[in-house]
């Protein structure tokens, strides 16, 4: 039984199932698209001897189509009874759903809204799942792919595991999806997301996505995008020259700043290409149609930027799944909260952000070319958007590695050296920046060994003599700027 909304690759399906010699049948559009693929598919009509109604508010709502669904194929008196009402066993249904999220967004309109309230497709959906001992339900195209990835590599079959899998997403679906609707009923401004950090956590955002962002593009945000979102958009505001930033669990794995966009972007990869996979790219710049031909080699999640040049989105909504937005507005609240225990903690956002001006010169040697202190605010301001502990390596604006999450400050320099390593990056000459101090003075030493010639850093710690006199023995200049940033 296949009901769907949108028809994007049900071809492929069709033409699987159709190899296979599997008997279709399906409901009025998708009934229609279906024809001209396979001409041996049924109407649900002819299987249950009614007529759609109500304007087709009521098509596969019949025993035949739910008794076809719902049968226990090892239970002898459903089988028989079965038999005696001559219900075929259904023991694959595909349902995409009336898009009511997309209705919501796009008019005020309650009439509209209203007849985009799914009842034949969730209740598919419901019954599917229920039965998975005998039924695979695929319940939306966000599906479409695994099921026809498993289907060819099983050969038409599934298993136990599969069909439970499956119907776990389709009670993930029509729990969204009724809380969408709870939502909009009870006037509620919480956008349901597909699910929390974890695919068994449910989530909502409570807030105006459409204050931040216009979402041009892709399948439904989900918390981990947001939270990639907001650590890519609270970074690159610090940034006034074309940049760009490739961020992955909401740490920057990629940026650099470049005088075209289109560079700042190849830049940006070249810091960490393996990272960038499935990451989340944010740009302060129109996207150009270089900058999207290149980007559009990369699988990514997301892209947000404050526009697009003409024919720039044909390029990147190639890919059905790709979210594209354009930013309205990073101008965030000067609070954040963050859920403690049994209540909330509530802090200033950490708005500061340290210039030139703010370095104090600590070290016998100087910082006097104009490029290396570029390179100390570039890096300084990359550890202040990244987890603690962190150290950032940067030269000529570009992120060579960072060292991020660490529990020793070591350990994160030691982290960052060998994965600028990895990539090729020469060290020598380039700059360093802690979002904290140094307790002792073995980072100094180590970060000598790798060839980094300039330090920016809080200071602050009882012993930062001990750093500043590795710093004169190793001909390192270093500055301290009185600010640390933590991030957790």
């Amino acid at each position: 039984m296949i009901s769907v909304f949108y028809k994007t690759d049900l071809d492929k399906i069709v033409a699987l199932l159709k190899q296979n010699g599997v008997q279709i049948y399906a409901t009025g559009g998708t009934l229609d698209f279906i024809k001209k693929l396979d001409d041996t598919v049924r109407s649900v009509e002819s299987l249950t001897g009614y007529p759609s109604i109500l304007g087709g508010r009521v098509k596969t709502l019949h025993p035949k189509v739910f008794g076809g669904i719902l049968g226990r194929l090892d239970n002898q008196s459903d089988i028989e009874e079965m038999r005696q009402y001559e219900i075929p066993a259904l023991d694959l249904v595909i349902v995409d759903l009336y898009p009511f999220e997309e209705t919501v967004r796009n008019t005020s309109d309650q009439s509209q809204i209203i007849e985009k309230i799914d009842i034949g497709g969730i209740s598919l959906i419901r019954a599917g799942a229920k039965n998975f001992n005998d039924c695979l339900i695929v319940p939306s195209s966000d599906y479409y792919k695994e099921f026809m990835e498993m289907y060819e590599r099983q050969n038409g079959c599934t298993t136990l595991d599969d069909r439970r899998r499956f119907a776990r997403y389709a009670f993930q679906t029509s729990s969204h999806y009724d809380t969408a609707i709870f939502n909009w009923f009870s006037g509620s401004t919480d956008t349901p997301l597909r699910y929390g950090e974890n695919p068994h956590q449910q989530a909502v955002f409570k807030g105006n996505l459409e204050e931040v962002f216009e979402k041009l593009h892709g399948k439904d945000l989900s918390y981990n995008n947001l939270l990639d979102l907001e650590a890519g958009l609270n970074l690159i505001r610090e940034f006034d020259e074309p940049t760009f930033a490739i961020l992955k669990h909401n740490n920057p794995c990629g940026i650099a700043s470049r005088p075209t966009i289109a560079e700042a972007y190849d830049a940006a990869l070249a810091g960490d290409p393996v990272s960038a996979f499935g990451g989340v790219f944010v740009s302060n710049r129109v996207i150009d149609l270089k900058t999207a031909k290149e980007m559009n080699k990369m699988f990514f999640e997301v892209c947000v930027a404050p526009g697009y040049e003409d024919g720039v989105l044909d390029i990147l909504f190639s890919k059905k799944n790709r979210i594209v937005l354009k930013l309205k507005s990073n101008d965030f609240p000067k609070k954040v909260y963050k859920s403690a225990l049994n209540g909330i903690l509530e802090q200033d956002r950490d708005m500061h952000m340290e210039t030139a001006a703010d370095f104090t010169p600590v070290t016998n040697k100087t910082i006097n070319n104009q490029q290396d202190i570029d390179d100390l605010i570039f890096a300084n301001k990359i550890v202040k958007h990244s987890r603690s502990n962190a150290i950032v390596l940067a030269k000529n604006k570009q992120l060579y590695a960072s060292g991020i999450g660490q529990t020793s400050r070591v350990d994160a320099l030691k982290q960052a050296i060998a994965k600028a390593n990895s990539f090729n990056f020469n060290l020598n000459g380039a700059v360093l920046a802690s979002d904290a101090f140094f307790p002792f003075s073995d980072c100094v030493e180590i970060a000598s060994e790798a060839g980094i010639k300039s330090i920016v850093q809080p200071g602050g710690s009882v012993r930062d003599q001990e750093s500043i006199d590795a710093c004169n023995k190793l001909g390192i200049a270093m500055v301290f700027t009185g600010y640390r940033h933590f991030k957790h």
